[in-house]
């Protein structure tokens, strides 16, 4: 096995560095200026995004040639996503060619993949996934496994129900509460449930909308309006009021989140329009979903792998210009060992994002490494800059909100671990469930299964006993009756 990379693969990690290290401050738009990232609009900078679409094809690089994409494989697209991380460059990477475009390939009809992979390609279309409530981690199985979707709302309320509207179409109801870049997008993939309590399943739909750049996933303009304020929490939220029929009874509003560089947003839909996603209404959505987060898991990976690099970078070169008594506090021992404690976990970390990209099947278990070792560099990056390191004019902190939400989105990191651990039965005999499945909370649907043995003439004991006293001199059972 060669595990070195291809010449391709190398210039499109030295093509995407430049571009993304030519004049992009890190972060999200507006930091640091006179524009706040309330009125940064999208939340990423279109004019970048354009270019990384036009030149290396960023957007397309995973998708099919005869829908304008690259061709390549997740490995490819796996060095881009840690090219973007380690610049922290806020994009709607993730969410369209992460979580979007490989539901529309896997699941849509031939007419879909036609009409939206080649403008997801091109970057003329950015899509999100919505999913109900703050169960991303779950529906895309990183996790926890839940096969029958109770995530996206049981029965006849909660999360989002989907109805036929007699037409061929559907009508959707309800709200995702965490939708990565959800305000700006030309097209969203809502996970909606229907069939009631007996014979529910879940849907992925289709739902046509304007952005807030001008344009939609219909190709036409847009008379939207932006609107700042609070919402009913006191929350600072942004909406878009989208109009016309292309996105008649959707509401989109951009929360102020933890980190500004992915940004979230609340997706309402009332009555709103619909497209099945695919022809096949019994479609195993959940399996999809499953596919798809294992190799998102991988993307985020690397993803997180680069910021810490980038953490590490910056750090590096502070404590080589920083001086106190006259030296540079990179040459103190006590810092060297704490760099060095660093290096390794960043490499580790690479490592393990590099063989997940190989084999998506390992992305839990690597991101979780990963997660983990971002917010240590980034911990540690905060106390070697002293005291710059926390304040908000630096960029140290953007490095620890990264770490901070994406385990708040696709953790945490004992949660990645333990699912991983079940879905290998590392811990459990053959034939238990999941430790996270709530009709079996022991983890194992047989207590027997894992009952201790006990010796003869012992005891089950509780937890700090050991097996009971041995057989008595001249009872039957030393006797071996």
């Amino acid at each position: 096995m060669d595990a070195a990379f291809t010449t391709e693969q190398s210039e499109i990690r030295r093509t995407l560095r430049g571009l993304l290290s030519k004049g992009v401050p890190t972060g999200p738009p507006g930091r640091g200026g006179s524009d706040s990232t309330a009125d940064a609009g999208p939340g990423y900078d279109p004019a970048l995004w354009a270019r990384l679409a036009g030149g290396p094809g960023l957007p397309g690089l995973a998708l099919d040639e005869r829908y304008g994409g690259a061709g390549c494989g997740t490995t490819e697209l796996a060095l881009a996503f840690e090219e973007v991380g380690r610049a922290l460059v806020p994009l709607p990477l993730l969410a369209t060619s992460g979580l979007a475009a490989p539901l529309i390939a896997a699941l849509g009809t031939e007419r879909q993949r036609s009409a939206l992979l080649p403008r997801i390609a091109d970057g003329s279309l950015t899509a999100a996934l919505c999913v109900p409530g703050a169960a991303l981690a779950t529906a895309l199985a990183l996790t926890r496994g839940d096969p029958d979707g109770a995530w996206a709302g049981g029965g006849r309320a909660g999360g989002v129900q989907a109805r036929p509207d007699g037409h061929g179409g559907w009508r959707l109801y309800g709200e995702a509460e965490q939708v990565l870049d959800g305000h700006s997008a030309g097209l969203l993939l809502v996970a909606a449930h229907t069939g009631g309590f007996t014979r529910g399943r879940i849907l992925l739909c289709l739902v046509r909308c304007r952005d807030g750049r001008g344009g939609g996933a219909d190709g036409r303009g847009d008379d939207s309006r932006q609107a700042h304020g609070r919402d009913a929490h006191g929350r600072d939220a942004r909406a878009w009021h989208a109009d016309g029929r292309a996105a008649r009874g959707l509401r989109r509003t951009r929360w102020t989140a933890l980190d500004d560089t992915r940004p979230q947003a609340r997706v309402q839909l009332r009555d709103t329009p619909a497209e099945l996603l695919g022809d096949d209404p019994g479609a195993d959505v959940p399996a999809a979903l499953a596919a798809t987060g294992r190799t998102a898991a991988a993307l985020l990976a690397a993803e997180a792998a680069g910021a810490a690099s980038a953490a590490l970078d910056r750090t590096l070169q502070h404590v080589k210009g920083r001086e106190q008594f006259g030296r540079p506090i990179g040459s103190f021992q006590a810092v060297k060992h704490r760099l060095a404690d660093l290096y390794v976990r960043v490499q580790a970390a690479r490592s393990a994002a590099y063989y997940a990209a190989w084999d998506p099947c390992e992305g839990v278990l690597a991101l979780a490494q990963c997660l983990e070792a971002l917010r240590t560099v980034a911990g540690e990056a905060i106390q070697l800059h002293g005291g710059i390191g926390f304040t908000w004019e630096h960029d140290a902190h953007l490095y620890f909100k990264r770490a901070a939400s994406d385990e708040l989105l696709f953790g945490p990191v004992h949660r990645l671990r333990a699912h991983a651990a079940a879905a290998a039965g590392l811990f459990t005999p053959a034939g238990c469930a999941d430790p996270a499945d709530p009709a079996d909370p022991a983890g194992c649907a047989d207590p027997a299964a894992v009952r201790p043995a006990v010796p003869a003439g012992g005891s089950p004991g509780g937890p700090g006993t050991g097996p009971g006293p041995g057989p008595a001199p001249g009872s039957r059972e030393a006797a071996g009756v």
